[in-house]
C-alpha cells in the first residue's frame, strides 16, 4: 500500500506547475508560427486563452490533464473519482479540480455565445497527436472569411 505524500512536498510540486508558457503550448505556437498563422498570446478575454486568432475569432487552450480533469484518463484508471483515492486532501482537491472543469464549461459557452470557436486540447493528447492538432486549428482558422494568412517567403521570412 502506498503511502499518502506529505502535504508540504505536495503543496512545493504543485506551486512549481507553469500555468502559462508550458513546453506542449511553446512547441504548438512554433508550430502554427510557420504555418503563417498569427496570433496572440493570453489575450484579455474571459478565460485568458492561450493562443488567440482575432480576426478569424478562434481560440486555444492547453488544458493542462491533472488541473482540467483528464488525469485519471491518462494514468489508465476507471473513474475521476479513482485518481484521488491515495492524496492527501482529497475532498480539496476533488472540489479543485471539479471547480476547473466548471469553470471550463462556462467559458467555453461565454466565449462561444460571443461568435469566438473555442478549441480546447489535453497536453496528452498535444503531445501524443501534435500535427492532427496543428492540422485542426490551422482548418478552424483558415476557414474564416476574415482570417489574412501570412505565408512565409521561401526562406521562411515574412
Amino acid at each position: 500500500m502506498t503511502m499518502p505524500r506529505d502535504p508540504q512536498v505536495t503543496s512545493r510540486i504543485m506551486s512549481a506547475v507553469r500555468a502559462k508558457n508550458t513546453r506542449p503550448e511553446i512547441a504548438l505556437r512554433k508550430a502554427l508560427w510557420r504555418r503563417g498563422l498569427r496570433y496572440r498570446l493570453h489575450a484579455a478575454l474571459e478565460g485568458r486563452p492561450d493562443i488567440t486568432f482575432v480576426s478569424a475569432k478562434v481560440v486555444v487552450f492547453v488544458d493542462g490533464d491533472f488541473w482540467h480533469g483528464n488525469a485519471w484518463r491518462v494514468r489508465g484508471m476507471k473513474s475521476f473519482e479513482e485518481q484521488f483515492e491515495r492524496i492527501n486532501n482529497k475532498d480539496f482537491w476533488r472540489q479543485k479540480i471539479t471547480r476547473n472543469m466548471e469553470r471550463d464549461a462556462r467559458v467555453t459557452e461565454f466565449l462561444t455565445e460571443k461568435g469566438w470557436t473555442v478549441y480546447r486540447v489535453f497536453e496528452s493528447r498535444l503531445k501524443s497527436d501534435f500535427s492532427n492538432v496543428v492540422a485542426e486549428i490551422e482548418y478552424l482558422v483558415r476557414r474564416s472569411d476574415s482570417f489574412v494568412a501570412h505565408e512565409p517567403d521561401a526562406q521562411g521570412k515574412k
